[in-house]
């Protein structure tokens, strides 16, 4: 007996399996192990626990068996030598007349930019929890950890000699902001009725013209019934801390601008994961009702019903998209074009970052695109503008994640998986 107890003991497999299942045959712990490896990942993410507390891997939401194993691209890599920047630069596909230069490198995670009246360049992080600030030494660009110790500090803003700093769940003011470089000021909190959820947490400041900034409000899921206090965009006040409900039924917006010929905001938009490679479409929207719902969670890419989450719903009672941009193209920082460098037929049209995919089997994205659409938001037209050089085949190399107009009308292009400011200029 001792002897077949010694070798069933063999037999067993140690550990936490053997607790789980203890000396059962080799062979059908084998199976019991393929079929837990072949089970999809669920979460029910319509909680508060579940938002104030979420796993890891929240963003599965339901994975699904064509595109199970799909995960984020890892985390920021260093950043990368100005010699491979100039290489990637050098496979970059743009129209006749436009180039595309290093601006800056070394400029952690670059997100979100803006700029003072005397050209110093603030840009926000993902996760690196600093605002860096880019200033012009001799003619070279020279880069600061401005302020550090925040947690997503991804959208900034520049307006009436103080620099705005979106963080989660709170607004700050850096007053006098350039005074000394080598040290913010202290900074005010100037608006904080905001949730404190860190899916799609990180945020995105619109300057709307008069003073008060559009912030978007992210869900914390891939898809649920998200709470009442996100999915939507709010216009901020940020003198007295009053804010307005804008619009709903948003998913994920980290970018945005106001129309220099209407005032109207628009915004781009990631749709949901966990459908398909090929559905549903990224989105540009046009705002042009207050209180407008664009359908999240019941309806996607203005004709596609959620298929849990319609819930008897009809894609005819929101406001369509006014460009489907692609499937998981994940279109963030964007800007209507008001300088006077560029060719005249791409006068107020719009600059998109496409930061690229990662729920898909063939990357999508990882480009500029250019959309020229009237101020009716009608007849508008999608044309690639700058591509091939962020990405090697499937390999990641780069991802425009803002875009930014210079003094000069040249645009400034953000990118925080090479830590770099790119500088797109038009010469005949």
């Amino acid at each position: 007996m001792k002897r077949q107890g010694a070798a069933l003991s063999k037999a067993c497999v140690v550990g936490a399996i053997v607790a789980l299942f203890g000396c059962a045959p080799l062979a059908a712990l084998a199976q019991t192990q393929t079929a837990a490896s072949d089970q999809l990942k669920h979460y029910e993410s319509n909680n508060k626990d579940f938002w104030l507390h979420p796993p890891e891997d929240w963003f599965l939401g339901d994975e699904t068996k064509d595109q199970k194993g799909l995960t984020p691209n890892p985390g920021q890599p260093l950043p990368t030598p100005r010699a491979d920047l100039e290489k990637m630069l050098g496979k970059m596909k743009l129209p006749p007349g436009f180039k595309m230069t290093v601006w800056a490198d070394s400029v952690p995670q670059a997100r979100q930019m803006a700029m003072s009246p005397n050209g110093t360049l603030f840009v926000g992080t993902f996760d690196k929890g600093t605002v860096s600030a880019v200033v012009d030494q001799g003619g070279k660009k020279v880069v600061k950890p401005f302020i550090t110790g925040l947690r997503m500090p991804t959208g900034v803003a520049y307006q009436d000699g103080a620099l705005y700093v979106i963080d989660i769940d709170k607004i700050y003011k850096y007053d006098n902001a350039e005074a000394n470089l080598d040290q913010a000021p202290q900074a005010k909190v100037v608006y904080d009725d905001m949730p404190p959820y860190v899916p799609h947490g990180w945020k995105y400041l619109v300057p709307d013209g008069k003073g008060w900034f559009y912030v978007p409000f992210g869900p914390p899921c891939n898809i649920c019934l998200p709470p009442t206090s996100v999915s939507q965009y709010r216009r901020v006040n940020p003198a007295n801390g009053t804010a307005e409900l804008v619009a709903v039924g948003i998913r994920n917006s980290v970018g945005g601008a106001v129309d220099p010929r209407t005032g109207d905001l628009w915004f781009s938009e990631n749709a949901r994961d966990w459908i398909s490679d090929d559905k549903p479409s990224d989105k540009l929207n046009h705002v042009t009702r207050l209180g407008e719902h664009f359908g999240y969670p019941y309806c996607h890419e203005g004709d596609m019903p959620d298929p849990k989450f319609a819930m008897g719903h009809k894609c005819s009672e929101f406001t369509p998209p006014v460009v489907k941009l692609g499937p998981h193209v994940a279109p963030l920082g964007m800007k209507f074009y008001t300088g006077n460098q560029f060719p005249a037929e791409y006068k107020n049209g719009i600059f998109i970052a496409e930061h690229g995919s990662w729920n898909r089997h063939k990357k999508n994205g990882y480009r500029i695109v250019f959309i020229k659409v009237g101020p009716d938001g009608k007849n508008p037209k999608e044309t690639v503008f700058a591509e091939g050089g962020f990405l090697d085949g499937e390999k990641i190399v780069g991802r425009p994640s803002d875009i930014f107009q210079a003094p000069d009308g040249s645009l400034l292009v953000a990118d925080d998986q090479t830590s770099a400011v790119y500088q797109i200029s038009y010469h005949k």
